[in-house]
C-alpha cells in the first residue's frame, strides 16, 4: 500500500481537515504529522488545544494510520524518514507563511520520486474562521 505524509495543526478539527485526510487516505496509508505547539507557535499564534489532546483527536479519525510530531514547520526531516509516496496538503500554503516550506517539501519528494498532492482549500472554512466565531458569541 503506497504511503502518504499529511501535515496538519488540527486545533479545531473541521471538515477541511477531514477533506484532507479522505482525500489523503484514498492514496494510501496515513501518517499525519501533527505540528508541535512550538511549530505552530512559530508561524501563527499558539494553539489552543495542546498537542497530546491534538493527537488523540486526530488519532480517532479512521483515515488516519498513525500520528507522529512534526517538530519544525519544515517537513524536510520527517519526509526524509518515512519516504512517503505522496504529501497532501490544501493549496492555500502556495503563498505566505508557508510558501517556503512547500518549495522544501516538493525539492525533498524529488530525491525519491515522492508526489505533492493539492486539493482546493475548503471554501468558508478554517480554524482562524472558527475562533473569530467565537469570539464575537
Amino acid at each position: 500500500m503506497p504511503s502518504v505524509y499529511v501535515g496538519m495543526v488540527c486545533d479545531l478539527l473541521h471538515e477541511g481537515h477531514i477533506n484532507i485526510l479522505e482525500i489523503a487516505h484514498a492514496k494510501g496509508d496515513v501518517t499525519v504529522g501533527l505540528l508541535t505547539d512550538e511549530a505552530v507557535e512559530s508561524y501563527k499564534r499558539r494553539p489552543i488545544q495542546a498537542w497530546k489532546d491534538r493527537k488523540t483527536i486526530v488519532s480517532a479519525i479512521r483515515y488516519v494510520k498513525d500520528v507522529i510530531p512534526q517538530p519544525t514547520l519544515d517537513y524536510t526531516e520527517n519526509l526524509r524518514a518515512l519516504k512517503p509516496d505522496f504529501v497532501v496538503h490544501g493549496n492555500d500554503w502556495v503563498t505566505g507563511p508557508q510558501a517556503s516550506a512547500r518549495q522544501a517539501v516538493i525539492d525533498c519528494l524529488a530525491e525519491w520520486g515522492g508526489k505533492l498532492i493539492e486539493p482546493a482549500y475548503t471554501d468558508g472554512v478554517s480554524t482562524t474562521s472558527l475562533i473569530e466565531k467565537i469570539k464575537c458569541t
